[in-house]
């Protein structure tokens, strides 16, 4: 089926919030006595501030009992974070000009909360651009499940196989894919060179980098 509908992540992939949620959950853990490597904050990217935190007590063996204030203190001063030092990723205005020009619906799909995606997006200043947003805070399963896509496409009225995903996760990319999509994957420096990538429809360093020969490709 033609493609005719762009759906991306936010975090890490639109803007560079990774490091504040990684400074939010230190600042939090450290009152519970849990100090992550960068390794775990990386086995965990893409998951919700629910799943993140109920898998890192549940390793250390802090009590449960504590868990949603946790959760709750994350959110918040990652936010505050975000408002006040969050910066763009490399080519966001130019992604969102190219899919613009060529008529394509575009949404959001996050684990991350409404809030955040309503600072983003005003952060950003692409309100007009942005037809449907998804989140995956309330649903029962978040990322790799893919029912956070399969809602922002239903919002867009669109075909999950007229849908090209943007992420920079692991557990995105199979969301995307279990939701039969196609998946434009966007890793950090770090992670490129990692076989498991191979999953995804391209692989690319940035955003900037997308253009039109990809897209043709993509199309076929």
């Amino acid at each position: 089926m033609q493609l005719d509908t762009v759906i991306f992540d936010i975090d890490g992939l639109l803007v560079d919030s990774e490091p504040l949620w990684n400074e939010a959950a230190d600042e939090v853990f450290k009152q519970y006595g849990i100090l992550l490597t960068e390794q775990q904050y990386l086995s965990t990217t893409g998951l919700r501030t629910k799943e993140f935190v109920d898998q890192w007590f549940g390793y250390f063996d802090v009590s449960k009992s504590n868990a949603a204030e946790a959760e709750q203190r994350i959110v918040a001063t990652v936010l505050k974070k975000i408002e006040t030092r969050g910066t763009v990723m490399p080519g966001v205005q130019h992604i969102i000009n190219f899919f613009c020009e060529k008529g394509f619906k575009i949404g959001l799909a996050t684990s991350s909360p409404q809030e955040l995606i309503d600072l983003v997006v005003q952060m950003i200043g692409i309100t007009p651009y942005i037809k449907a947003t998804a989140s995956a805070q309330e649903l029962p399963y978040g990322k790799p499940h893919p029912q956070v896509y399969l809602d922002c496409a239903t919002k867009l009225d669109s075909f999950p196989s007229s849908c090209l995903c943007f992420e920079d996760s692991f557990n995105g990319l199979i969301a995307a894919k279990a939701a039969r999509m196609k998946c434009v994957v966007v890793p950090h420096h770090n992670q490129l060179k990692e076989e498991r990538w191979g999953a995804a429809d391209l692989k690319l360093s940035s955003l900037q980098n997308f253009g039109e020969l990809h897209f043709n490709l993509l199309q076929s």
